[in-house]
Formats: structure tokens, sequence, C-alpha cells
């Protein structure tokens, strides 16, 4: 029986190691997983026992990984995907002394602050993190110093002006999530809160993209052709890391505010008597 080459490539050495099968079974986007996670690390700091938040990690692919290939002890918090069957596949890893599934928003996330020593965030931070006030919301989880990563789908540079004619089959409302990298460079910076230490895209990576699909949806025609009538003008691959800044003031997280006691008032003018 021949083998199974699907996923191999030389550039991504660790994750060409894990079988097509469960790489397959572990789908939760419109990437691999594994490819991006290993990108990504290549700009981080990531060493052997540090906690890490797997922001929006899906079906935990990229947290096993993380877990096996780093050392790291990894928490996967996920809104979407069922934590129990997380914890089944976890387990199923042998990993499951390193990996803890969690159910949570990502606005919502229950840790306590700098808890952890990095965050990454695989192909899911454009849900959520394109609010000019997410940024602030997240540092605080992080030590002063700590790294937060970022790897996703996104665009080489900007649409200015109407949807390119050949994407135009394929693009839909929730596509204006999608940004390069220059964009998120500058979405970030402003804030203060980090400073910037990568801010990429991934050489051919509408290449990956499209060889993603084809394995695991090749019934999307609509998505294949727009990649391939793209060929990385638009579409592709962006990562950015960036470091909290010990400096850096938050702003309070409000979740609610005191009652302040209620006092009866005339609702009309002319109506005190």
């Amino acid at each position: 029986m021949p083998s199974d080459d699907r996923f191999d490539c030389e550039r991504f050495p660790r994750s060409s190691r894990y079988n097509p099968e469960w790489v397959v079974a572990g789908v939760s986007g419109g990437a691999n997983a594994l490819r991006l996670t290993e990108w990504l690390a290549g700009a981080m700091e990531l060493r052997p026992g540090m906690r890490v938040l797997d922001l929006g990690c899906g079906r935990a692919s990229s947290s096993v990984f993380l877990h096996r290939e780093f050392g790291v002890q990894v928490w996967a918090a996920d809104l979407w995907f069922d934590v129990s069957e997380n914890l089944r596949r976890i387990r199923d890893a042998g990993v499951e002394d390193g990996v803890f599934p969690i159910h949570a928003d990502a606005r919502s996330l229950p840790f306590g602050a700098e808890f952890f020593d990095a965050v990454v965030s695989i192909d899911s931070f454009f849900y959520y993190g394109t609010d000019d006030l997410y940024l602030n919301y997240l540092a605080r989880f992080v030590k002063p110093g700590g790294p937060v990563g970022i790897a996703a789908a996104g665009l080489m540079r900007e649409i200015e002006g109407p949807v390119p004619e050949h994407l135009r089959e394929w693009w839909t409302q929730d596509c204006w999530m999608l940004h390069s990298a220059a964009w998120w460079r500058r979405h970030w910076e402003r804030t203060g809160v980090v400073d910037i230490e990568t801010a990429d895209s991934m050489p051919d990576g509408w290449r990956s993209w499209l060889e993603w699909h084809r394995s695991i949806a090749p019934d999307n025609e609509v998505e294949i052709r727009a990649i391939e009538a793209d060929r990385g003008d638009y579409l592709g691959y962006v990562r950015l890391v960036a470091r909290r800044r010990g400096d850096a003031t938050l702003a309070d997280h409000i979740v609610s505010l005191p009652p302040q006691g209620y006092e009866s008032k005339p609702l009309l003018r002319g109506a005190e008597a």
C-alpha cells in the first residue's frame, strides 16, 4: 500500500511527521493548523514548562502539537468546538498531563491576570481581534514581556475599493475580517500595549491554502477557483508576534457597574408640582 504523503513538506519538518489521517480528523478551519503553528512558533520563544493559551484552538490539534513539540503547558480554549470531544482527542494523543481543554469565549476568558507566559492564536484571531479594544483586554492575561502571536489566513495587501473580479464569487461579508500583516501591525502598534517583533506573510502561502482545500474540501470549488485565480496576489497567510510591554497601562476591563441607588424624578418639565 503506497504511503500517504499528504501535507509532507520540507519547509515544515515538525508538522510533516504527523499522520495525515490524524491531521484531517482534527480539521476545524480553512488552514492546516499544524503548519501554521509551526510557522508561528518559528518566530516565538517557546520554552518547556511555559504556560501557553491556545486561543480559538478548534479541535485542539495545534494545542497537542505545541505540547509535544515544545514541551509547553497548553490551555486549549475554544467557544465552538465540544470541550469533551477535545478532551478525548487530547487523551488519545497521550498529552492529557500537558493540554487542558477549556470551553470559553475569547471575550470572556476565565483566567487570572498574568497567568500565561505566552498566547497564540491559530486561524481564529480575526473573529474577535479586529475590535480596537481587544488587544488591551487580552494583554492582561500574559505576563509583561510575554509574547502574543497569531497566524491566520489573510491578505497580502489591503483591498482598496471594490472586491477584485476574480474573488467576487467567493467573497462574502465575513471576508472583510481578513487583513494584511501591515494592517495588523498598525492595529496593534497604535495601542501602545505591545512591541512588535514580527509581522510578515508566508512565502507562497496561497499554495498551502490551495493544497489544504484540495485535500480536505475538494467540493469547495468556489474557494478553490478563487485561490487558483488569485495566485497569492491578495490571498495567503499572515503572522504577527509581539511582546506585552511592561510599562503599558491597561485600561480596566469593565464587566458591570455597581448600583448607585435609584431615586425617582419627574419625567417631563413642569411636572415637578
